[in-house]
């Protein structure tokens, strides 16, 4: 039987990850076989860099964490599996996304994003999404094409008024 020192530091472990989860918008499990250290590293800086984490955890300290917090995951904790949370719903699986094209041994399994479970394919939605800029902008072209749009109306009714 394991000691009251050993369950003590499994509990601290476990609190520590229910209360990472808890406070992320965002919550990714993926599979990292045959990913060197080298490129973990460099994965894991990427994610500090855009105020994100990546740790790695047990899977029956993942699976109580999962289970304190009401989700089931149950199905994806078997091998060696990493977890990625950060402030933003989106960032870490954008991140993992890029990461993944350079290394195909990455494989997103499943997530929470904004207190949801979420599949590994809307995972993958979310990542071919583009940027909070990027979308601003599309936004704003849309609005700007309907006001040019006017103003030649506009302009051509005028040189119309004028031919006349």
């Amino acid at each position: 039987m394991a000691s009251e020192k050993i369950i003590a530091r499994k509990k601290a472990q476990v609190k520590e990850i229910v209360q990472n989860f808890s406070n992320a918008e965002s919550v990714v499990l993926f599979e990292y076989r045959s990913i060197t250290v080298g490129d973990m590293t460099n994965l894991r800086r990427t994610l500090r860099e855009n105020n994100a984490d990546m740790k790695v955890y047990k899977n029956n300290l993942l699976r109580r964490a999962f289970n304190e917090l009401n989700y089931d995951f149950e199905e994806h904790l078997f091998g060696p599996k990493a977890v990625a949370f950060g402030d933003d719903a989106v960032l870490p699986v954008k991140k993992l996304a890029e990461f993944r094209k350079k290394n195909e041994n990455l494989i997103i399994k499943a997530g929470i994003v904004e207190g949801k479970y979420v599949s590994a394919d809307v995972l993958n939605e979310l990542a071919s999404l583009p940027s909070r800029e990027g979308l601003i902008t599309m936004f704003a072209s849309g609005l700007i094409s309907h006001i040019r749009d006017f103003a030649i109306c506009i302009d051509l009714h005028k040189q119309n008024l004028e031919n006349n």
